[in-house]
């Protein structure tokens, strides 16, 4: 399996620094970064690893459901997902991902809201993704459309 990339150029420091995220392997973007746009409701034109971590995990899990969905014998027509990843204070000190939250709606032929939930389930439990972000809480509201 290919490895993916993105490089990230960086001027300053934490509070008075800026930066420039590149995804690197696609080509697709290169995007502003900012701690003080991080963490201020309004990101105002900027991207944040907490961003991009949802769009990772969105994209993953779209893709896990839709095969689960196939092996549970359905065949999936849409899915709406979304991922809220949270920021915040860190008990030990500094800052650490404080929750995930993944969002579906589904239009299915063939699995009823049971069957859909458990193949949701089971994209959460076996996306690469949510194993990579395990020691986060993740929690799923999946149902049909």
């Amino acid at each position: 399996m290919p490895t993916r990339t993105a490089r990230t150029e960086w001027t300053g420091g934490l509070q008075d620094g800026t930066g420039r995220v590149s995804l690197t392997s696609s080509g697709v973007g290169t995007y502003d970064v900012s701690f003080p746009k991080r963490s201020a409701d309004d990101a105002d034109g900027t991207t944040s690893p907490e961003e991009l971590i949802a769009a990772a995990h969105s994209s993953c899990f779209s893709m896990a459901l839709s095969g689960e969905i196939g092996r549970a014998g359905g065949t999936p027509q849409s899915l709406d997902v979304s991922a809220d990843v949270t920021l915040g204070p860190d008990p030990a000190g500094g800052f650490k991902l404080t929750g995930i939250t993944i969002k579906v709606r589904g239009k299915v032929d063939g699995l009823d809201a049971d069957g859909f939930e458990k193949a949701a389930q089971a994209a959460k439990a076996g996306c690469p993704v949510s194993k990579a972000l395990a020691a986060v809480d993740i929690t799923l509201d999946a149902a049909l459309a």
